[in-house]
């Protein structure tokens, strides 16, 4: 009996060694510091390096063309307006993207004589769900405070936040989660 009794406290013993062990294995990859965020010379730098590269020079190429440019004068175009996140007024061109596009749910509008794809994002359908009602030359309000370009589209992208039609709201982008 006593020999059952101590194998079952060196058991016991052992055990718990090899659960405090991992716990602190666990702790310790936790207390790693995170990477810190870039100094403006240290992006600078990263940046020169990134237009060396194959990729860098044809994107250079690219804002140099004039499809470049012309993204890059209809984002001056509606730059005042994104700064300000104030109304824009679009009329909805296409209800398809460009063949090819990956940004998700969107459509191809026109505010100020200037064609853009105006992209939405929504973490389910629920929010996306008044906006397939949209017609082609349907007039609607929007806002947005992010406009992209990449040489794939010929377009800027604008990221819609906020979106009216007839006075009536069809998409409002959700707040961010956990902050700003």
């Amino acid at each position: 009996m006593k020999k059952v009794l101590y194998s079952l406290i060196l058991l016991l013993v052992v055990a718990s060694g090899i659960v405090l062990a991992n716990r602190e294995i666990k702790k310790d990859t936790t207390d790693k510091p995170g990477q810190k965020p870039l100094t403006a010379a240290e992006a600078a730098a990263e940046r020169k390096k990134w237009e060396a590269t194959p990729e860098g020079i044809s994107f250079k190429k690219w804002e140099a063309s004039p499809a470049g440019l012309k993204v890059l004068a209809g984002i001056a175009k509606i730059n005042p307006h994104i700064t300000d996140s104030s109304n824009m007024e679009a009329v909805v061109t296409s209800l398809s993207l460009p063949p090819g596009s990956r940004l998700g749910f969107g459509v191809m509008v026109r505010i100020n004589g200037d064609d853009y794809i105006l992209n939405f994002r929504a973490a389910n359908t629920d929010e996306l769900q008044q906006l397939p009602s949209l017609k082609v030359n349907d007039k609607i309000i929007i806002r947005s405070r992010f406009v992209s370009y990449a040489p794939k589209y010929a377009f800027p992208i604008v990221t819609g936040d906020y979106a009216e039609l007839d006075g009536k709201i069809i998409y409002k982008r959700p707040p961010n989660k956990g902050g700003c």
